[in-house]
């Protein structure tokens, strides 16, 4: 991990920089597996699972009796602590809920808002060395609430074929209509365009790598709808003098244990926080079970002392990280100037596990400086806000005039007439 004190901007930009491959460089391999499975359906698919995942599989979407078989491998302290983050995910995202909004604007003039949720929608839950079944939490949940009609789940198998079990325990808990044994690039093209056995929907949502980030981007430009860019995971830690040095270290070698590519960041006003830290980081990593994919992540993070508190959170905006921990004495102040961070934790004990998993918020995020524009999937992500307006033979009198002058200047002279007639019809 490197180790910066009071760096120059240009220092800190070059620090901060996520370690992603180039872009143009991904494309060039996802394209060709988006073209594949669009013309070839199932047989693309299964050409995938024997290159990419190593299994050789005669059915790619999931039966009753492997869900059936699945779910009762799970013991009862697993399911109790999913049917907890459940319980908690589900009281947060109804919570999330309004009403249909209703404005008179002028006499005669009502306009409405509505909520409708999408109806088709694919979920997307990594697989490969970490099988994330809190990701089928975190979207179902909200999915269901919402209203989808048609939740269809992808996700890659092992080399023996089969779904974690937790993944389909989760699945059924959450009332999934199809589990797909797909994932990558392919799993989103699969979603995207439809195969026989995977049907084309709406909106797709979830994590992945960059290559599944990419793809989610390239199929958006062909009119698929997609939640939002949620590619390598990130933290950024902000302490001061009360935080603990243990703490610290966890919170950055739990996501640094994501993957190779991720991104973990400390920053702090205090040199010797760094030190205790990085001295907790090598204690803790020796019996970590992906220590080497934390090695490989942490050889592209940073540590930075800042000179003050206000430099820090110009840092910590300008990174937008996709969780920020603030262990600081007083979080709460210090979260009132953060304007971008996909989710932010407060205080000494708010592990950023805990919205992994449990505590209710959602963890699909935006990653990558995304942030700045983008928020984190909530049960906004699974429903189209549909306005109405309603003008009555008042209110077509009301605001007729103004609509025909404006219509007029732009010279838009249909949309003038289509007032004008009204009118003239009211007045004869």
């Amino acid at each position: 991990m490197k180790v910066l004190v009071h760096p120059t901007g240009d220092e800190l930009k070059s620090a901060l920089k996520r370690p992603v491959r180039k872009l143009r460089s991904i494309k060039k391999i996802v394209k060709p597996i988006l073209k594949n499975v669009k013309t070839r359906g199932d047989r693309a698919l299964l050409k995938y699972s024997l290159e990419y995942d190593h299994v050789q599989l005669n059915e790619l979407v999931v039966n009753r009796e492997e869900i059936r078989h699945g779910c009762e491998q799970i013991d009862q302290k697993l399911r109790d602590a999913i049917t907890t983050a459940k319980d908690n995910i589900e009281k947060f995202h109804k919570a999330q809920s309004s009403p249909e909004l209703v404005v008179e604007t002028m006499p005669g003039v009502i306009c409405k808002r509505r909520s409708i949720p999408v109806e088709k929608v694919g979920l997307y839950v990594p697989g490969g060395t970490a099988p994330l079944f809190s990701t089928v939490l975190m979207l179902a949940i909200p999915a269901k609430i919402a209203g989808c009609k048609e939740l269809v789940l992808c996700t890659p198998p092992n080399t023996g074929g089969k779904i974690h079990p937790a993944i389909l325990f989760s699945a059924q808990l959450t009332g999934i209509d199809k589990i797909v044994k797909v994932g990558g690039a392919q799993a989103i093209a699969a979603l995207a365009f439809g195969t026989e056995s995977v049907p084309k929907v709406y909106k797709i949502f979830g994590p992945g790598n960059q290559y599944v980030t990419a793809a989610k981007q390239m199929v958006s430009e062909r009119g698929v709808a997609i939640d939002l860019p949620a590619g390598p995971s990130e933290v950024a830690v902000f302490a001061d003098e009360s935080a603990n040095p243990d703490f610290i270290a966890t919170d950055l070698l739990s996501q640094a244990e994501h993957g190779a590519d991720s991104q973990v960041v400390l920053v702090t006003t205090i040199e010797s926080v760094v030190a205790q830290t990085l001295e907790s980081i090598r204690k803790f990593l020796v019996d970590l079970p992906r220590r080497k994919i934390a090695e490989k992540a942490l050889e592209e993070s940073v540590a930075i002392v800042v000179k003050n508190e206000d430099e820090a959170i110009k840092v910590l905006n300008k990174y937008a990280a996709e969780h920020l921990i603030l262990s600081v004495k007083n979080p709460d102040q210090v979260a009132e100037q953060i304007s971008n961070a996909g989710s932010i934790f407060l205080g000494n004990y708010s592990p950023e596990s805990a919205g992994d998993y449990a505590s209710g918020t959602n963890h699909t995020l935006p990653t990558n400086r995304a942030a700045l524009a983008y928020s984190g999937v909530s049960l906004d992500s699974f429903l189209k806000k549909v306005t109405y307006q309603k003008l009555s033979e008042e209110g077509i009198k009301n605001l007729g005039p103004a609509v025909e002058a404006m219509a007029d200047a732009e010279g838009l002279i249909a949309h003038k007439l289509a007032v004008s007639v009204r009118l003239k019809h009211l007045r004869d």
